[in-house]
């Protein structure tokens, strides 16, 4: 990122007409300081002027402040590699940087524009990612889904057909909340920020299979103690110890979050397929058919996809809307390796993958 040395501010120090920012407070990683900068012919705006020298300004139209594009690139990866770093953290650490040589203390309006330098400087880079996804053809829809893994959904000519075109494991996270303010009274505005990503989720898609949820609910209050066995026969006790998707969770939801998790959807390279936020819930049935949903569109026949309790969601699926879709497309549900060992000998026989051809190897 560039950066103004001493070399390069003496042209700019010139007060020539030309000079079209007087007196900008730069603020860079170790110093912050005050300069003219010179526009070139071909900038119309000062925020050109600015980006030309490497800075982005905190004000819409007159800027008098501007971070550097090596601070705000700094943060954003500090910021990936550990979201609890905030905005805040950031504006103090430089403070004692700078107070070294300018005393610089603290102020909370200095939070508000690193935060809004932040949120161009992102806006920016999703631009650019646009334009070069447009070059790419990387535009299209699903693309990310259908190339996030060569392995899983690149085929080869001549290539043998295998048992599952493919295989995805899903599951969700608690660790992963966001905090529900307004239970204690405060006026937080509602965000409206939408994901960029085309992986991630929008809880209008999956609230459309709330209703489902809801009536089978009413239909039958002991929907996870009526599963069936397809092989063994009979019903398996070990239904009743897994109860993180039925209706009845909702009792025990913790109310204090407006974000309890996500719900994700992996292959089995851990590349991740489909993602969506948990709203004021634990894991409901909401989440597994909206990822399902997406799955079986996209991706289409002869898929595979592990589960930690597919002996309880089995019979909501063939139930649901999605039943005859996920059967004609001979999706196959099974449980996880892991939680696998968990359920009883007779589930295992049935959905355990070491004894499901095409996996067990």
């Amino acid at each position: 990122m560039p950066t103004l040395d001493n070399e390069l501010l003496e042209p700019l120090l010139d007060n020539s007409p030309s000079v079209s920012l007087t007196n900008i407070e730069l603020v860079d990683l170790f110093k912050q300081s005050y300069f003219s900068l010179r526009s070139q012919p071909f900038h119309k705006y000062p925020n050109e002027t600015l980006i030309y020298h490497g800075y982005i300004r905190c004000t819409p139209i007159y800027p008098t402040v501007a971070v550097s594009l090596c601070t705000l690139a700094t943060y954003c990866q500090i910021h990936r590699s550990c979201p609890r770093f905030s905005i805040q953290a950031q504006v103090k650490s430089l403070c004692f940087l700078h107070d070294i040589s300018n005393n610089i203390p603290y102020r909370p309006y200095l939070s508000v524009q690193l935060s809004v330098a932040y949120d161009i400087y992102l806006d920016i880079l999703h631009h650019v990612d646009q334009w070069l996804c447009m070059v790419l053809k990387h535009d299209m829809l699903h693309w990310c889904m259908l190339n996030s893994c060569p392995a899983c959904f690149y085929k080869l000519e001549d290539e043998p057909a295998l048992e599952f075109d493919w295989l995805v494991s899903i599951d969700s996270n608690n660790s992963l909340k966001q905090w529900d303010s307004t239970i204690y009274g405060s006026k937080r505005c509602p965000d409206s920020h939408k994901a960029r990503s085309d992986y991630w989720f929008d809880a209008c898609d999956v609230d459309r299979f709330k209703d489902e949820v809801r009536t089978r609910e009413s239909n039958n209050d002991n929907w996870m103690d009526d599963t069936v066995g397809t092989k063994a026969g009979g019903t398996f006790m070990c239904v009743n110890r897994w109860r993180n998707a039925g209706p009845k969770t909702r009792k025990n939801t913790i109310s204090v979050f407006d974000e309890s998790g996500i719900f994700i959807a992996a292959c089995h390279h851990w590349c991740i397929l489909l993602a969506c936020d948990m709203i004021r819930s634990r894991e409901l049935a909401k989440y597994l058919l909206a990822i399902i949903e997406k799955l079986l569109t996209v991706y289409g026949k002869n898929g595979g996809c592990a589960y930690d309790i597919r002996c309880t969601f089995s019979k909501m699926l063939s139930n649901s809307s999605l039943g005859t879709q996920a059967h004609e497309l001979d999706f196959q549900l099974m449980v996880g390796a892991f939680h696998g060992h968990a359920h009883n000998r007779r589930c295992q026989l049935d959905w355990h993958p070491m004894y499901i051809p095409g996996i067990r190897h």
